[in-house]
């Protein structure tokens, strides 16, 4: 195992926390890799392409904001509470495996790690907690309708379509899709909170996907949108393994992290994943054992647990709403960064 880590161009503000992530080692900030040894420990922030020029022998790690994020968005640059840290791919790049692929292929989990799996996800459904934590608004599941789809919106120029969906990689395909397929169904469509909040662009012809569904649902929080539904149909979105984790059954049309292990529909199986696991199981690794978090101030290193009490006290003070210094922030860097 490295002692030395190389972080290559990460942004300033999260210097310090990423720190935090590695308490056993010794981090060095990179703007560089001209001077980068042969035998480094490289680590990119997603799917970031290798710099040009570092060597074959170079170990190559990748980091990603974790499932249980915060009480805000990432595109507002709220800090993050968990983090992915692989050393193999990244959760979302379906071409190849990760170090979750390997967990949920591989591990045998013990009655223990079980237990508190279920512990886990009983008290992520109980609070209502998913990777943001916004939106404020009410919702009301119509009176007179039998079977309610909701359909998540992602961000089209993300990594996790890119490198998730060798097929459908539109909002408005999946969403004409979920309507071609279920025309009796009252189908919900809830845009990316990104794009809600006008950080991240619109998706090719987004304007117009009242025309393919029932409701366009906006700022509603989305623990308490999907108790209200009866399914979730995703490219490869985080709310279908937040539906999974409250009983909804899950269609997936790209190829997530939690497809291809028996406990979603899947439209375009991934081969490689042959073994089925229990929804505890798929839990384990992707709460447990597979992310890091950090406390609120960025101090230390906690468990899953303590994260959770500390996400159910922050969403407590804020209720989901946006504050207004952070609508500012969100305006100045719609000036400066622009709509990506």
């Amino acid at each position: 195992m490295p002692k030395l880590l190389y972080i290559y161009q990460f942004p300033y503000w999260k210097h310090p926390v990423v720190k935090q992530c590695f308490p056993a080692f010794q981090v060095v900030f990179i703007e560089s890799v001209d001077k980068l040894p042969t035998d480094a420990t490289l680590v990119l922030w997603g799917m970031r392409p290798v710099p040009e020029g570092v060597a074959a022998d170079v170990r190559v790690w990748r980091m990603e904001d974790g499932f249980l994020r915060s009480v805000g968005l990432g595109a507002d640059l709220v800090r993050p509470m968990s983090w992915i840290v692989d050393q193999q791919g990244i959760y979302y790049d379906a071409t190849r495996i990760s170090d979750l692929e390997q967990l949920l292929a591989q591990t045998q989990f013990d009655a223990a790690m079980l237990a508190r799996a279920v512990d886990l996800r009983a008290r992520v459904v109980a609070t209502g907690l998913t990777k943001y934590n916004v939106g404020a608004g009410k919702w009301e599941r119509p009176a007179n309708a039998a079977r309610v789809i909701l359909v998540p919106g992602q961000v089209e120029s993300d990594a996790s379509l890119a490198f998730g969906a060798p097929g459908e990689r539109t909002n408005m395909g999946l969403l004409q899709a979920v309507r071609s397929a279920h025309p009796e169904a009252y189908v919900v469509y809830k845009p990316h909170p990104d794009v809600f909040a006008r950080l991240r662009a619109e998706g090719q012809n987004e304007q117009t996907a009242s025309r393919w569904c029932d409701e366009v649902v906006t700022d509603v929080a989305m623990g308490d949108l999907l108790t209200m539904v009866d399914e979730v149909h995703v490219i490869t979105s985080l709310a279908g393994f937040e539906a999974l984790l409250r009983g909804k059954p899950v269609t997936c049309y790209g190829q997530p992290f939690y497809a291809g292990w028996g406990l979603t529909q899947d439209v375009m199986p991934i081969a490689r994943r042959s073994r089925r696991v229990s929804l505890d199981e798929l839990v384990a690794a992707v709460l447990i054992l597979y992310p890091l978090y950090l406390s609120r101030d960025g101090q230390r290193l906690i468990t899953p647990e303590q994260a959770l009490d500390e996400l159910s006290a922050w969403l407590a003070q804020t209720g989901g709403r946006t504050t207004w210094w952070r609508k500012f922030v969100r305006l100045f860097l719609r000036r400066i960064i622009g709509v990506r």
